[in-house]
């Protein structure tokens, strides 16, 4: 008989068994051990029907082919530019993948993307780990404005983002800011109010301190609330 061993939700640590029985499939950071799950990293359990995966609380950015990531401008070249996206090797943004509208051969392309622009991306080829190759053609990608820029573990941004957006929906919704959030931990901030965008910042802290709780939608609701009849 298959049974879970633990919650949802619940912290669980690496050789810890999650689930027995061959009904529950290993996912991200879950392996199987003959009859059991067994996780492999410290953090937090998913599941999604008979899928049992791990949400880790910490570690690195790994690149994955299809994420979209918010990256800083390193390099311009003749055929396009390095961007950085918090790899310890920078990615490539050709001229052919960064825009629709043709560039002409030998142009200045920092009239297009300079040094130190952000750029929201997305990752179309991973073929090692040092050759990263990204895109902009595609819907919300494109040269992020002035704002600011956090960063948070990757592990803790479906958490910020919340389910189909619901988390950074309600963000948006109490501070008035324009957010755009990467997979790679980068977070684009830009708000009229500074009081509102300050705001935006303690909300997103909150939610990567208490990303391992439940009730944090209903939680953050009531801060944002409360916060806002503050300002």
């Amino acid at each position: 008989m298959s049974k879970l061993l633990v919650n949802e939700k619940e912290i669980v640590v690496p050789g810890q068994e999650i689930a027995e029985g061959i009904d529950f499939l290993p996912g991200d950071d879950v392996i199987r051990d003959k009859d059991k799950l067994v996780s492999t990293k410290l953090g937090m359990v998913s599941l999604n029907g008979r899928l049992v995966r791990v949400v880790a609380l910490n570690g690195p950015y790994l690149p994955k082919r299809g994420d979209l990531v918010i990256g800083k401008v390193v390099g311009v070249g003749l055929g396009g530019w390095r961007v950085n996206i918090g790899w310890p090797f920078e990615a490539n943004l050709s001229v052919k993948d960064a825009s629709s509208d043709f560039i002409e051969k030998g142009a200045d392309l920092s009239k297009y993307f300079n040094y130190g622009d952000y750029v929201m991306v997305e990752i179309i080829n991973v073929s090692s780990f040092k050759l990263i190759d990204l895109s902009m053609k595609g819907p919300g990608l494109r040269k992020l404005g002035s704002g600011r820029i956090l960063r948070v573990p990757s592990p803790k941004v479906p958490r910020i983002i919340g389910k189909q957006g619901s988390m950074i929906g309600l963000i948006k919704d109490y501070t008035g800011c324009k957010v755009s959030v990467g997979q790679n931990g980068f977070i684009w901030l830009s708000g009229d109010d500074p009081k509102k965008e300050v705001l935006a910042i303690k909300a997103i802290e909150k939610i990567e301190a208490e990303s391992h709780t439940s009730g944090l939608t209903d939680r953050m609701k009531t801060y944002l609330e409360s916060e806002k009849n503050g300002l």
